[in-house]
């Protein structure tokens, strides 16, 4: 074992450090969950949503504490922190232990057919068991946190493992999940590498890993989780669209695109990166991002309020931005805007908020995820144009249209190839808890998040019995004629070709059903 240090992006200092898991524990960690899980399953919905109160109230009270810590870790600003992981976390826990009971609760299911007139059915959803969360460092408290409070409700016990960029996050988890009072071994927090924890959770039998991370990383969870049919859910990467329509409001536009581009300095899944514009509009909306791109200031966050846009989270990761933007001039992108630098830079990992023009298909920031304050924008001819290009891309997670026409906004969204579509907004929706988050194609496999969300986290297992006690159904034994020529009459019965077919049928059927189901065989 060795210590995990948690360097602050802004400065390059180390700010953190707390020794990693020794995995060999990891058997036991299992085995001393699994144990909990059975008593907290017995629980009631409204018992354990007690406990998710109390970690609700503790954010509440600990909410700028929390945001200090967010911002150090990972390098954005305390107002991004605020607004985009703790404020989320609080209306997390409110949502899922007032609604988690309507969602999971038990269902009777009617029937289909008359043929099955004596059976009942009911689906229960039960919890998973054991499940894992690898979170990454982008989002390090409000996407690791919100699956939390979901598996709870659901019934199950908890193994996180957080970003190693990011263990202070883990570290303020584990304070929320104490002040809740929950059970001895229901969650442990597991540091180390991803590759080593995923390996000993698969190869140990948890009953279902939630994954946020990159493509790769994802489609290696995957290829490991099928040597033990274990189940996943994976959030993968976004190299999302924007498109503005010439009816659009271009100022909230402008607005939208800088925010959402640019936020959590570009390190967002469901930021835009590509933005398609009607040519009428085309000069207007890129004069006003443009305004806006260079009143923005790039700087470090975590102390005070001169920055908008704080660092980017680890080396590797500026190394892609620049990558991505050296690329793009090479092929003859123009730098059309950049943010103004604030406060001391050196020892962070800076990169300004930038805007380039005279894109092609053929750049990386158009083609692959940057995950960093890049924004690219293209002019396209009409709305057509627009949602071809958008939808030319192997990662689909969320995208958004610009238009003063709802009804217009709503027919394309339908055709927009995404797991979200947003109207004249863009990069909230994974803060609403009610509604699902996850993609399409490579961004990802299942939901997390609202009803949806919760269901992942359950069994669905049916339940059916006999509303009469029959000896026995139409179709057990003895094998006979008999037999064949009633399930022939059933056919017709169901499905007659007239009334008088169905008549026949029903004649037939009844009285041998009858026999059948409420006299003995005589073997």
């Amino acid at each position: 074992m060795q210590a995990l240090n948690n360097i602050n992006p802004a400065t390059g200092q180390t700010f953190f450090s707390i020794m990693e898991t020794d995995l060999a524990r990891v058997p036991d960690l299992i085995a001393t969950a699994r144990r909990a899980q059975a008593d907290w399953a017995a629980l009631s919905f409204s018992d354990r949503a007690r406990y998710v109160r109390r970690m609700r109230d503790y954010i509440v009270a600990n909410a700028d504490q929390l945001a200090q810590t967010v911002s150090q870790s990972n390098g954005k600003t305390r107002i991004d922190a605020m607004a985009a992981e703790v404020l989320p976390c609080a209306l997390a826990c409110d949502w899922y232990a007032r609604n988690a009971a309507k969602v999971l609760k038990t269902r009777k299911r009617g029937g289909g057919s008359l043929l099955f007139f004596n059976k009942c059915s009911e689906i229960q959803q039960l919890p998973l068991g054991v499940v894992g969360i690898i979170s990454p460092w982008n989002y390090p408290l409000s996407i690791p946190f919100g699956e939390i409070v979901m598996a709870l409700m659901a019934g199950n016990a908890v193994l996180l493992k957080v970003a190693a960029a990011t263990p202070a996050v883990g570290q303020a988890i584990e304070d929320i999940l104490r002040a809740a009072g929950l059970p001895n071994g229901l969650f442990h927090h597991i540091i180390g590498s991803g590759s080593e924890v995923s390996t000993a959770l698969f190869a140990h039998g948890i009953d279902k890993l939630f994954f946020t991370g990159s493509v790769n990383t994802g489609k290696q969870l995957m290829a490991q989780a099928a040597a033990t049919l274990t189940p996943v859910t994976l959030e993968l990467g976004g190299n999302d669209a924007m498109i503005v329509l010439e009816d659009a409001d271009l100022e909230r536009a402008a607005n939208g695109a800088a925010w959402a581009g640019y936020q959590n300095a570009g390190q967002s899944c469901g930021g835009v990166e590509r933005i398609y514009v009607v040519a009428p509009v085309y000069q207007a909306f890129i004069e006003l991002l443009a305004a806006k791109t260079r009143a923005l200031r790039h700087g470090p966050g975590d102390s005070g309020f001169t920055a908008d846009i704080g660092s980017l989270t680890t080396a590797g990761q500026l190394r892609t931005v620049q990558q991505h933007l050296e690329d793009a001039q090479a092929k003859g992108a123009t730098v059309l805007a950049q943010s103004q630098p604030s406060g001391a830079l050196s020892g962070g990992w800076f990169h300004p908020a930038t805007l380039l023009v005279d894109v092609t298909d053929d750049m990386l920031v158009m083609r692959d995820e940057t995950f960093g304050p890049l924004l690219a924008v293209m002019k396209v001819a009409d709305e057509h144009e627009a949602l071809t290009r958008a939808n030319d891309s192997e990662l689909a997670l969320t995208s958004s249209v610009w238009t003063r026409n709802l009804k217009r906004g709503k027919a394309l969204a339908a055709q927009l190839q995404t797991g979200v579509t947003t109207l004249n907004d863009h990069l909230y929706t994974h803060g609403l808890s009610e509604t699902p988050w996850g993609g399409w194609k490579q961004s990802g496999i299942g939901r997390t998040h609202g009803p949806e969300g919760l269901l992942e986290m359950t069994n669905a297992k049916v339940v059916n019995w006999d509303l009469l006690p029959a000896k026995r159904n139409l179709w057990w034994y003895p094998a006979d004629s008999a037999v064949y020529q009633a399930l022939q009459n059933a056919l017709q019965f169901v499905f007659p070709t007239s009334l008088s077919q169905r008549l026949r049928a029903s004649l037939k059927l009844t009285p041998y059903l009858l026999k059948k189901m409420f006299t003995s065989w005589k073997a």
